[in-house]
């Protein structure tokens, strides 16, 4: 199968890599090795820091190979060093085992790479570093222990130290490190490297007390903090070479320590390795400290710039920031546009010169606060404070209500920043809502005007029609002498027109009663079952000329509840009517009463043309005919049912309905227990 061109460039640029890192140990192998005193027990630093980034750098299915060539390449460079066989050997493994171990901790971060750029990164890097000179240290002393080759303490202290040493200085340069770049710029930089290629010759050519060279430190922190991260380690490296190739030259801080003090020649690989260590401590947390402040930098950066075209973009509204003592440092193009000013020319002014006194007085009466406008701002901003409409002053002197939100700016302990208002211009639709209010407020004027007029006419006709039933009823039974069967039979219409005339006058004058006053329960306790078998025996003739099976089922036992006894029977009438008046001869009507520990429930049903289902929501709506019986020509007010929904309603109970059309309709009374 052909490889793509990129995976041939990452194939050939970590074979390249490995492959410089492998001469790299060598020439530095050899260096530390040739370094050593002949009648030393120990070796200089050998780069086991660079035998770790061979494994790193590679794919891990080519550790175990590259680990051999590691071993390898520890095996002869050691051997130049004319120590014992058993200690090149144990020095060789002790590298190897080291290398694995160390690779192995620092690639375990989960990313296939070794990264150092979190704290996380960095415990993970010093954790195994220490790791790896723990067992340099436990090597090189189980090495001179075996080879009987000097003091194990002092060789294992030394060969950790610089094992160490090597791991802290030469690992970072392997990791994928912080991506930002120099903050200094580059007068600043061209300073900082002339002073370290002043200073480093200066300090670690002459043989000085090795004190002086911590001077140098200084300087690499400069680079850590100011240069980019390769940069940075690349100065330390050139230091710390530098510093070995002195010593190895028997030039230096470190060259005489052991004459002067009587020590053994090995000690120099010791403060070597100490200066080395103490270096990469300095410089490598630096970096990431500096890496993860430009990263904070850089979101802040981007959160702040995003916020900013939020802010400019919202044309449509009025968004003003404030600081503590309330001058405006923010105001977007949405409050230029809707008040009239510039930023340039509010900034640094009082938020108080976009109100009037006269608003602030307004708006603090509302409230009920001070007539102050802190005393109103303070409010405005409290918890259960949602914002609300205030009046705002355009440049021109035009006054308009706006609907604001104020609120604080704090840091994280609390303190206030500032405060930041968001506003839009509600004017037009505070004066269609103050319309709308006037229209609404005639509607019902001429609603209780009409009202009052239905309920004194009605209040009028009473009692002609009742006086005219009189007279009907006088001539029904011959009082005028003997009615010819033409007359007999106009006397039964007139009768019946005038009796639907007086039903209509008694539910006008009932719904009017319910509307104004309600019904004046006086808390009479009454029986329920009653109550139904006497509205069913009130709707039992009419059924019967209609020719519908009218059922009634109620308990024997009392069933009490407080309430108006005439307005329940209504109930009663208008709903066993309603189910007479639209079932077709031949049906049927059933009433039935259920009553149990959680109240009462009546229901009715009938067999009758039933109510189109997408008309059932207005039913209880006063003058509601449904189609159906529009269609079929059945007489009605469209009363009824809303008398009925409003006594029930009184009552503390619900009415609801379930029909069909042509499946009849079934109504559901339900009344709470009488506590």
């Amino acid at each position: 199968m052909p490889t793509s061109p990129s995976v041939t460039g990452w194939t050939s640029r970590w074979q390249v890599r490995v492959a410089a890192l492998l001469a790299l140990i060598v020439v530095l192998g050899l260096g530390a090795v040739r370094a050593s005193s002949a009648d030393g027990h120990v070796i200089g630093i050998w780069p086991v820091g660079a035998a770790t980034g061979v494994l790193v750098l590679a794919p891990r299915r080519r550790a175990p190979v590259l680990l051999a060539v590691v071993l390898v390449l520890a095996l002869l460079t050691l051997s130049v060093a004319h120590r014992p066989p058993a200690v090149v050997v144990g020095y060789a493994v002790t590298i190897a085992v080291e290398t694995w171990v160390v690779a192995r901790l620092l690639l375990a971060g989960g990313e296939g790479a070794w990264r150092l750029r979190t704290d996380a990164d960095l415990r993970r890097y010093l954790g195994a570093c220490l790791l790896g000179g723990l067992l340099a240290l436990v090597g090189g002393a189980l090495t001179s222990a075996v080879a009987g080759f000097g003091d194990p303490g002092f060789v294992g202290l030394a060969l950790g130290a610089s094992h160490v040493a090597s791991q802290l200085a030469l690992t970072p340069l392997w990791a994928r490190l912080p991506t930002h770049g120099s903050i200094a710029r580059r007068p600043e930089q061209v300073l900082q490297w002339s002073v370290l290629l002043v200073v480093a010759p200066a300090v670690l050519v002459p043989q000085m007390v090795p004190s002086v060279v911590f001077v140098l430190v200084p300087l690499l922190a400069w680079s850590a903090l100011r240069v980019s991260p390769r940069a940075a380690l690349a100065q330390m490296v050139a230091v710390l070479a530098f510093a070995v190739l002195m010593t190895t030259a028997d030039r230096g801080p470190f060259a005489d320590v052991p004459v002067l003090l009587d020590l053994p020649r090995d000690v120099r690989a010791v403060l070597l390795a100490a200066f080395a260590a103490t270096c990469a401590l300095i410089v490598v947390p630096l970096l990431l400290r500096v890496g993860e402040s430009v990263e904070a930098a850089r979101a802040a950066a981007a959160e702040r710039d995003t916020l900013d075209r939020i802010v400019r973009s919202a044309t449509g509204m009025a968004i003003v920031g404030a600081d503590r003592d309330g001058r405006i440092t923010l105001f977007n193009p949405g409050a230029e546009r809707l008040l009239g000013w510039s930023a340039a020319e509010v900034m640094g002014c009082s938020t108080q010169v976009l109100h009037t006194p006269a608003q602030i007085t307004a708006k603090a009466r509302e409230l009920g606060v001070a007539d102050d406008f802190a005393a109103v701002s303070a409010r405005m901003m409290e918890p259960d404070m949602a914002g609300g409409d205030i009046g705002f002053v355009r440049k021109d002197g035009v006054e308009r209500t706006h609907s604001m939100t104020l609120g604080r700016i704090t840091d994280e302990a609390g303190r206030v920043l500032g405060y930041v208002s968001t506003s839009e211009d509600v004017t037009d639709r505070v004066a269609a809502e103050e319309a709308l209010r006037d229209a609404l407020a005639r509607m019902q004027e001429v609603d209780a005007v009409k009202d009052a007029f239905v309920s004194s006419v009605s209040h009028e006709l009473r009692t002609p029609i009742t006086s005219i039933q009189g007279y009907l009823e006088l001539l029904d039974d011959g009082s005028f002498g003997e009615l010819t069967p033409p007359q007999r039979t106009a006397v039964t219409k007139v009768a019946a027109n005038s009796g639907r005339l007086l039903t209509l006058i008694d539910d006008l004058l009932t719904l009017s009663r319910v509307q104004e006053d309600g019904l004046g329960l006086d808390d009479k306790v009454l029986d329920l079952g009653e109550v139904v078998r006497t509205g069913c025996a009130v709707v039992a003739p009419g059924g019967d000329r209609a020719g519908v099976a009218l059922s009634v089922e109620a308990p024997g036992e009392p069933v009490p509840f407080l309430g108006n006894r005439d307005m329940l029977e209504r109930v009663v009438i208008n709903l066993v009517g309603n189910a007479v008046k639209f079932t077709p001869r031949g049906g049927r009507a059933d009433v039935a009463l259920r009553h149990d520990a959680r109240g009462s429930v009546l229901t009715v049903s009938d067999t009758g043309i039933g109510i189109p289902l997408a008309e059932q929501e207005r039913l209880f709506t006063r003058f509601f005919r449904s189609s159906l019986a529009q269609a079929q020509a059945i007489p009605g007010s469209g009363l009824g049912l809303s008398i009925a929904h409003s006594v029930v309603t009184q009552h503390g109970g619900t009415l609801r309905a379930e029909s069909e059309p042509g499946a009849g309709a079934t109504f559901v009374v339900e009344l709470p227990a009488m506590v």
